[in-house]
């Protein structure tokens, strides 16, 4: 039977991601580039639980923010392929599509000034407690980006993927024939200046909110400034 807390995500890891990269085993070879990983390669859950979890998010989401929140999943599993193929990262697909589809949940018209909780459903596909907690663990810390301590495997691989569609930061884990692959299936609509927008907005509702801790403007400075993906925008 698999570990609950790998198969969820659950194994920590360091919270930096400098510490991270540099900390974990040199894999793949020093100088070997990353391969294209195209969205056929790494297809959305067929599950019960993630098809509803799906549709929720795609009925809430405005289309930029679902689309980016699938370029994540995309994303966050070829880095995962190619940077940490190893067992204490041998998390579900599930898990982290979950993590994926409702990090940005919280960001709707609807939702600024409320949490929800939506990991419920029907009998037949609620997710167990461990896989939930998991869920929620890696949308609450998202973008606490620490320097110090500890994050779950699957709170990291959600870090590293959305500060690289927001930012295009760590552009060396990825490899261009994937962005092109991911930007077409799931097109950004002026991702940049749409998430910019919401960061002022949010911190202009919210000035406790944690967004402010990257920066109230240094953040949306990096997001608009986003050179790897204005190509796509």
């Amino acid at each position: 039977m698999p570990n609950p807390l790998t198969l969820y995500g659950l194994t920590p890891v360091p919270a930096s991601s400098q510490t991270l990269l540099t900390s974990t085993p040199a894999y793949p070879p020093p100088n070997t580039a990353p391969i294209p990983i195209l969205v056929s390669d790494t297809p959305i859950p067929n599950t019960r639980l993630a098809t509803r979890i799906n549709a929720y998010a795609q009925a809430h989401l405005p289309p930029p923010t679902y689309h980016h929140s699938l370029r994540v999943y995309h994303y966050g599993l070829a880095i995962k392929r190619y940077r940490f193929p190893f067992p204490d990262w041998d998390f579900s697909d599930e898990t982290y599509f979950l993590a994926c589809v409702l990090h940005d949940i919280g960001t709707t018209e609807e939702n600024l000034n409320e949490t929800e909780d939506r990991m419920d459903g029907g009998e037949e596909d609620v997710a167990p407690r461990d896989q939930a907690e998991s869920v929620a663990e890696a949308i609450i810390r998202h973008q606490d980006l620490c320097t110090v301590g500890k994050i779950t495997a699957v709170g990291q691989l959600l870090q590293l993927a959305t500060i690289f569609d927001n930012t295009g930061a760590y552009a060396d884990l990825v490899h261009p024939e994937t962005i092109k692959d991911v930007s077409a299936h799931f097109p950004r609509l002026h991702w940049s200046d749409c998430f910019a927008a919401t960061i002022h907005r949010e911190n202009g509702l919210k000035p406790w909110a944690h967004t402010t801790a990257l920066g109230e403007e240094e953040f949306p400075a990096k997001v608009l400034g986003n050179k790897l993906m204005e190509p796509y925008e």
